[in-house]
């Protein structure tokens, strides 16, 4: 078994699987605490208008000053609103994002922000 080159092999697999199965259980245990963990923070701020945002940060940064796309604080809400109903042509920005009532919402939120 000593001269066996395939032992140490098998027996880091073994290792990493009982590993794997050790901390599946261990988040088993703690389905509770995330999902509270996921719908709390919607409370915070402003009425929870930073989820609305979270597709926005992808382009425009974690704090909408500008990322792959140009900045958004700063912007009345009108033209926020806007872009979400008509989109941009020749960028992500297709028409239709986001209407109505949540657009409006989201328009309002990233007019407050400094």
């Amino acid at each position: 078994m000593k001269n066996n080159p395939i032992v140490p092999y098998i027996l880091i697999m073994a290792f990493g699987i009982a590993l794997i199965f050790f901390m599946s259980l261990d988040g088993v245990g703690k389905q509770a605490e995330l999902a509270e963990g996921e719908h709390g923070t919607t409370e915070e701020g402003a009425g929870g208008d930073e989820a609305l945002v979270q597709a926005c940060i992808g382009c425009h940064g974690g704090d909408l000053k500008g990322g792959m796309g140009p900045s958004l604080v700063g912007l009345d809400a009108d033209h926020i609103v806007d872009v979400l109903e008509n989109g941009i042509e020749g960028t992500p920005m297709t028409p239709g994002l986001k209407t109505g009532d949540e657009a409006r919402a989201i328009a309002e939120y990233i007019s407050s922000l400094e």
